[in-house]
Order: structure tokens, then sequence, then C-alpha cells
């Protein structure tokens, strides 16, 4: 798909006679700007109209006024501009959810069709147009492309002076909080660009600490309605117990993931998969403090829709998504549950745009996938190439349990003095990470009921009244276990080996 970067790029196509345009954006103003700026760098500049449901069919390159606007209806606007002998752009803003009545696809390839006697071009201009078969290869489909950082340098500076003006006075600048601010505007429309650079200057100022508002509002602006999201909790490094090996392998590949070690290709992501509740989700997390980026959350299983390419469109967009907020870690969680096969074909349509993205992404994007049930995924998935590496998180050693039972207990206000922590750690054999935690947090709730301080007794108590995951599942993490040997890496171990 063509993206544009100028009017100049528009002009250019509408003067190579293409009858059909379908202009994918979601900066509708931006994007009917471009439209009448083209038309006018033409030789022979041609009229410009725009039509919504709403208001109408009116021109957009003369200001005719409110009277000289019509057809409402979407099938009379097209029996309009079929029977016109006038010259001009036609763009039909939001008119995808008419091009499934036959009478309107049919009366749009009559007009096309007829553009050789006169040159009518219609412009299809919506977030995204799922254009009908019949009309396909008559269509060309653009995109407007984001701000570039002269646009958005400009963007901000305007902002500035406007501040200035309204408050009547100066507005003090931080030259470096600007260059980051025109830096994080990447990826943004230029509508959400400036609403965004407004709200950095409007306490008065622009300094660092506007930043980090600016890139959670940044965050929720991208987020495709739940399929992607910003995690805003990120453990330290510190926290993660017994992923020795894991945690060593991602630090080596930092320098090439940050590009201050030119000449080598950049990380791809790995696939974690192992017992449940043994920290796949949280490595995944804590990779994302070893690249010091941020960390996207990506619902796979949230992409799946009932119209047959929809899914498809939703993951493209998302992923899209991903690389204009790169660099960046995307955190997949139980992929497989979002690669059950239905009926419709739909998972193996998004499992193949999944793959040609994973194959064909430049953006500094490192994917981190988990699973539960690796056996449930599809091999072309799993195979090398897909992924760098496909490490197996087990149950927690002695060492990990103790470092876990740790980090709990101290986040919830009680210090394990080494000893108590070895002698938890022994009586917690088999254990999940994720059990550890209960355990700790059982233990607060137990000690609360009798109006006593927590102490590692509580816990001891609260770990020898359960039976953990490994004991109740025992045959089938024995045969998880046995999967993995050879097939995969151990995330735990010491470093380097």
């Amino acid at each position: 798909m063509t993206q544009l970067q100028s009017a100049h790029d528009l002009q250019v196509l509408l003067a190579s006679r293409v009858p059909l345009v379908v202009l994918e954006t979601r900066d509708e103003a931006r994007a009917l700007a471009l439209v009448a700026d083209a038309t006018r760098l033409a030789p022979a500049p041609q009229p410009v109209f725009r039509w919504t449901v709403t208001e109408g069919l009116g021109r957009i390159d003369v200001d005719l006024g409110p009277a000289q606007r019509f057809n409402t209806d979407p099938l009379e606007v097209l029996r309009t501009v079929r029977v016109t002998d006038l010259p001009g752009v036609y763009v039909l803003v939001d008119f995808h959810p008419f091009l499934t009545d036959p009478v309107a696809v049919r009366l749009l390839k009559d007009i096309a069709q007829g553009h050789g006697a006169v040159p009518r071009t219609v412009v299809l201009l919506s977030h995204a147009v799922d254009v009908p078969a019949e009309l396909e290869h008559l269509v060309a489909r653009v995109q407007v492309s984001v701000p570039d950082r002269a646009t958005r340098a400009a963007v901000v500076d305007r902002a500035v002076a406007e501040r200035a003006q309204s408050q009547g006075g100066f507005v003090p600048v931080d030259p470096r909080a600007r260059e980051l601010l025109v830096e994080n505007l990447g990826g943004l429309s230029l509508s959400e660009a400036e609403r965004l650079a407004r709200g950095a200057v409007a306490d008065g100022a622009l300094a660092a600490d506007d930043l980090p508002v600016v890139m959670q509002a940044k965050y929720a602006l991208l987020a495709r309605g739940g399929v992607l999201g910003y995690e805003h909790d990120v453990p330290a490094i510190t926290d993660v117990g017994g992923m020795e090996r894991l945690i060593h392998w991602l630090g080596l590949r930092r320098v090439a993931f940050d590009g201050t070690a030119p000449g080598l290709e950049p990380p791809r992501g790995v696939l974690l998969v192992g017992v449940q509740g043994c920290g796949k989700s949280m490595a995944a997390k804590a990779a994302a403090g070893v690249f010091g980026v941020p960390l996207l959350h990506l619902d796979l299983a949230a992409v799946h829709n009932k119209y047959v390419g929809e899914s498809e469109r939703i993951l493209r967009e998302t992923l899209a998504t991903a690389e204009v907020l790169s660099p960046c870690v995307l955190w997949i969680d139980e992929i497989e549950k979002a690669m059950a096969e239905d009926e419709e074909g739909a998972t193996r349509r998004v499992l193949g745009t999944f793959l040609t993205w994973l194959a064909e992404r430049r953006a500094p994007v490192f994917v981190v996938a988990t699973a539960n049930d690796v056996t449930s995924l599809p091999p072309e998935l799993v195979r090398k190439g897909r992924f760098d590496e496909l490490f197996f998180v087990d149950l927690p050693d002695d060492a990990a349990r103790r470092h876990i039972l740790t980090v709990h207990a101290a986040r919830r206000g009680l210090g394990l003095h080494p000893q108590d922590a070895a002698v938890l750690a022994a009586a917690a054999d088999g254990y999940s990470g994720a059990e550890l935690e209960h355990a700790v947090v059982s233990a607060g709730y137990t000690a609360l009921g009798t109006g006593a301080r927590v102490t590692a007794a509580h816990v001891l108590d609260e770990l020898r009244a359960t039976r953990p995951l490994s004991v109740v599942m025992a045959e089938r993490i024995a045969a998880l276990r046995a999967w993995a040997a050879g097939r995969t890496v151990p995330a735990a171990g010491p470093a380097g080996v």
C-alpha cells in the first residue's frame, strides 16, 4: 500500500487517472487538506467535493456555504457523480458501510468506467475500507503517513507559541525536553500530535516532567480496542528468580537491540514454554527492563472477528502500531489459546498474517510469547527462525524459591531472615512461583484474622496446608518436562552455561 508523504505524492497519483482511490487514515482533516492541496498543484486544478451522510455533498476547495450542499443519500450522490459532466475529485467520507449495497457497487463501477470521458475521481476516505472484489482492479490504495520529524517539531513550536500568546508571556522550554517530545510524538496523527503538544505546555512550560504524561496519553491513543495495551508495572530484574540463563541471554543481546553494536542483527524474540505459574509472564515483563524499553501486551485472541478478513486487518493495524511505538517489547501471553482451530479458518489466516510479520518486520520490536501447552501450537510457529530461542521455564529450585519468597514477603512488610527463607524454601519443594506468592498473601490474611503480626511461621502453615500443582497434575507436568528435554533451553541455571 502506497504511503502518502505529501500533497505532491497524491497529485502524482491523481494525474495517473486512477478512477477510484481508497485513502485509509484516522486523520480525516489532514487527508482532506492533502486532497485539496494536491488538486491545487495540478496544471489544471479541479474542483474538490466532500460528501458525508450528515452534511451531503459540497465543495471544500472554495467556500460556497451550506446552501450549496445536497444529496445526503449515498445512492443519490453516486447517481449525481455518474451523470455530471464536471471533472473533479469527489471525496466520500466514511462511505464504507454502503459498499455492501450492490447498487452502490454498480454505480461506482459505472463512474470508474466513464473516467475516460469525464475525469471524475472518487476518493473513499475512512480508517479502513473493504473494497468489493469487482472494484479491486479499478482501485489504488494509499495511506496517509504519520507526520515526519520536521512536521512534529513545527507542531511543538506552534503549541509553545500559542501558549505564550494566550498567557501573555514567555514559555520556558527545556531544549532536551523539546527534542524528546518531538521524538515521542512519532506515530501519531497530526491532530493527535497537536493535542498532546498543547497538553505538554498547558502548565506554562515545557520540561522533562511533562514527558511521562505525554507518553501515557500516546499509548492510550494508539491502543487498539483492548487488543494492544501498555504495561506500566515492569518488575526489576532483581525480582525475577530462577531465570539466570534467560536474563544473561537477554543482556548479551541488548547492545544489538538498541543499535549500539553496529553489524549485529537485532534479536527478534523468544518463546517461553513451561509449567503454569512459574514466571513466564514475569520474564516477559523483565525483558522490557533488560532492554530499557516500553512493554506492550498483545491479546492475540481478541483480534478474532466474525467478519471475514476483519481479524487479519485488526492484527495488521495492531502490529503496525507496535512498530510505531518501537523500540519496545511485545508480550503475547498464552499464545496457544489464540491458535485454536476454528471452522471458518480465521485462525489460519491470523496465523499467516502473524508469521509474515515475524519474518518481514524491520522495526526493533522484540517479541516474547508464552505458552503453557506447546504441543498445541502449530509447527510453523515453533520452528527455528520465527523466534531466536525456545526457553523452558520449570519449577523453581531451592535457591530460586528462597529468592521468590524473600521478594514477595518484603513487598508485604515481612522481612525474612535467611534461615527462615531456607526453611520455607525446603518446605515448598515443588511449588511454583505463583503458589509461593499465594502462600505469602494467605499468611497475611491469617495473621490479620488473629490480630497478630505476620511471621514466617504463618507462611509455613500455609505451605503445609495445600498441595501444589506439581502434585495435583504430576503426570501432565512430567510429560511437559519430557517433551522439553533436548528440545528447549532451560531458563534457569548458571548464566552463560
